[in-house]
């Protein structure tokens, strides 16, 4: 299979990031909210610092490729492809991108070079590039503060979210936001029409399901139990879709699905927010999400329902140990007993690690606090420079999407 991913501790060796790019330049103060930013990141310094944290995944071991080739090999295959990419992107590209279908087409269909093309699809395309005159002037006028007839997509650098690899399959994502929903299209090109997915990939989730779902709610804890968060992005329904799907597919080993409830505000966007897996037995946590915490156990029915649900009512580290078969596991708390560094911390996702091989993770150097309390857990860290890439409310795990890890001996 083109894809393997059974824990989120497995020793890493195939990971797909995206550079940043002129998307990020494309961002202004009026847009911020509406294109889900709190800031603008100096773009030099972010690519300097994601060109870091290749660095650090190649000295790992893993196979770093990037979502914007793979997106180029996709759509070389054929003239048709290319085409139906074109238009396809153009159809979901909003109402002023309806009104410009056809000189939008023609000037991104002129643009030879591939990945100059997907890049381009990536920056957005404004009003005055298309150069045409006579067209909607009322709309040309009135919309002068909305430049953009394609708008850029920021977030594009957070892999993690519009597909997840699940076993030997994926969930390719339907997003909560309609400024992130396009990046689903690049995921589902490169699945469907790269040669080395095409007809090899195994879909749990669909992009067509009306119902938000994002890889940064789903965590796999083992080859047989799946976490996902039930948060601000994914749905219980996307959640029922998902495990009616792997149960249904006779070749899934996954048996359980644990659905954590979190609460649903923008600090806590995703599951990998405020928790993430760094060794067989210690998880980090933002500690706030504890008091507040609902966990179901979501297992096949047994021929009337075909989900059987129940609230659990143990201890957080009790329901992990016990589904990982460890009894209990250790909680490190993000940014430890003081409040003011764990907030602090959160914020710039000091809960947010990528485990790139058992009891060792990369994570943001501005977390020292948090840093230096998994140094003294026995976790190797390995610090990445995060000025600019943290002001997009992501960590390592976001910006990351794994395809492939090595086993490891859990239950």
């Amino acid at each position: 299979m083109p894809v393997h991913v059974t824990s989120e501790i497995g020793p890493l060796k195939k990971v797909m990031l995206h550079r940043p790019g002129k998307e990020l330049e494309q961002l202004v103060p009026r847009e911020l909210e509406r294109l889900l930013f709190d800031d603008i990141p100096y773009l030099k310094t972010a690519c300097q610092e994601h060109d870091t944290f290749a660095r650090i995944l190649k000295g790992q071991g893993a196979e770093v490729v990037y979502l914007e080739h793979l997106m180029a090999e996709a759509i070389g295959q054929s003239p048709d492809v290319r085409r139906t990419f074109i238009w396809e992107f153009i159809g979901e590209g909003g109402d002023v991108a309806q009104l410009y279908r056809e000189p939008l087409f023609e000037f991104l269909d002129s643009i030879k070079d591939g990945l100059e093309l997907v890049l381009k699809t990536m920056a957005g395309v404004r009003l005055d590039e298309l150069q045409i005159k006579g067209c909607h002037p009322l709309v040309r006028l009135v919309g002068a503060d909305h430049c953009f007839v394609l708008d850029p997509i920021p977030n594009l650098y957070f892999t993690r979210d519009p597909f997840a690899t699940i076993g030997d399959g994926v969930s390719l994502n339907y997003m909560y936001s309609r400024t992130r929903r396009r990046e689903g299209i690049y995921g589902n090109f490169v699945l469907n029409h790269h040669p080395e997915w095409k007809g090899k990939t195994k879909f749990y989730y669909s992009r067509e399901y009306p119902f938000s779902i994002e890889g940064g709610d789903i965590l796999n804890l083992s080859r047989r139990v799946l976490a996902v968060g039930i948060s601000q992005r994914t749905t219980p329904t996307a959640i029922e879709r998902l495990a009616w799907n792997l149960f249904e597919d006779p070749e899934s080993a996954i048996e359980t699905i644990l659905a954590f409830d979190i609460p649903n505000v923008r600090a806590f966007m995703h599951l990998d927010t405020v928790l993430t897996q760094v060794d067989y037995d210690q998880f980090i946590i933002h500690p706030e999400i504890l008091n507040n915490l609902r966990i179901y156990e979501i297992c096949r029915g047994d021929g009337r329902e075909r989900l059987r649900v129940s609230e659990l009512s143990g201890s957080l580290p009790a329901v992990l140990g016990t589904h990982l078969g460890l009894g209990r596991v250790t909680l490190i708390r993000c940014g430890g007993m003081d409040r003011v560094a764990s907030e602090r911390e959160q914020w710039n996702d000091g809960s947010n690690t990528l485990c790139v091989a058992p009891g060792k993770v990369i994570v943001y150097d501005r977390n020292y606090i948090t840093n230096e309390i998994l140094t003294k857990h026995g976790i190797k860290v390995l610090e990445m420079p995060s000025s600019e890439l943290s002001r997009g409310r992501g960590g390592p795990r976001c910006m990351s999407m794994p395809l492939w890890r090595e086993d490891v001996g859990m239950p």
